[in-house]
């Protein structure tokens, strides 16, 4: 059960950041798994009075305020003109959209959670996290670090992108991804970030060229086996490891074939 001794709406981020400074206290964010938590909180800290729901457009990137909902996410027309719908594909699975109008972007961001779809798309995408105390850094930096007394503002997904794609397998339409794909294009160069290992997910390059040629169905096939040899995976309740290593060359390779329309 979560108990809460005292709740804050924060007139700035520096109150935020001073209130998040002691270990008891903690930022509500959309606070659909905080409630599910057994523990007692200090003082809840309520983002949504800083102006944080907004998604901007800007010259060379769109920067995405923390307190955006994933339903906002999944509707965003220059979100997903930007990614072909990837960004809409990565969300809509998550439990309903009662649950989107209330998940955050930042609360999917800053828990770093293995199963995270948003997590795994952001990867792919290049983006970057802006943080009150830590400043802007790449996701990916983000990710493996220990930072847990900050506040998320934004995230800053870069534009440039010639084509992406996203792609999950699930035991239940609105479980948890057993494993999830993401494929991103800029120009020539492919990006892949695969999540749900169940670990949090990471992004790998094409280190050997095979994409340099071209996509067909060989190559694929081939891209998929040499990279899923190298993702670390593991096994949870969802499912094994094996089954997961058998499902990632797949994702991968029905990816890249969907991403250039390869029949």
């Amino acid at each position: 059960m979560l108990t809460i001794d005292r709740y804050v709406k924060a007139q700035s981020l520096k109150e935020a950041y001073e209130l998040c400074q002691k270990r008891n206290n903690v930022v509500l964010g959309g606070m659909l798994w905080l409630k599910m938590q057994d523990r007692k909180v200090g003082a809840a800290i309520d983002l949504c009075g800083l102006g944080l729901d907004q998604i901007t457009e800007r010259e060379d990137a769109f920067e995405i305020g923390a307190m955006v909902s994933l339903r906002e996410l999944e509707k965003h027309p220059g979100l997903n003109e930007l990614t072909g719908g990837a960004i809409s594909n990565s969300v809509e699975h998550i439990v309903g959209v009662q649950f989107r109008n209330c998940a955050t972007v930042g609360g999917s961001v800053f828990g770093r959670f293995g199963f995270s779809d948003v997590l795994t798309i952001l990867m792919a995408l290049g983006a970057h996290v802006e943080l009150y105390h830590a400043g802007v850094m790449p996701l990916a930096d983000f990710c493996e670090s220990h930072i847990s007394r900050d506040i998320l503002t934004k995230v800053i997904v870069p534009k440039g992108v010639t084509g992406a794609v996203y792609l999950s397998q699930r035991n239940s339409a609105t479980d948890f991804p057993l494993l999830a794909c993401a494929i991103v294009r800029r120009e020539e160069e492919y990006r892949v970030a695969v999540g749900a290992r169940p670990m949090v997910a990471r992004t790998y390059s094409d280190e050997r060229g095979l994409l340099a040629g071209g996509i067909t169905r060989e190559i694929a096939q081939a891209f998929a086996l040499e990279l899923s040899q190298r993702v670390k995976l593991g096994g949870n309740a969802l499912g094994s490891e094996e089954s997961r290593r058998a499902l990632c060359p797949v994702l991968v390779r029905r990816g890249l074939l969907k991403l250039e329309g390869v029949e």
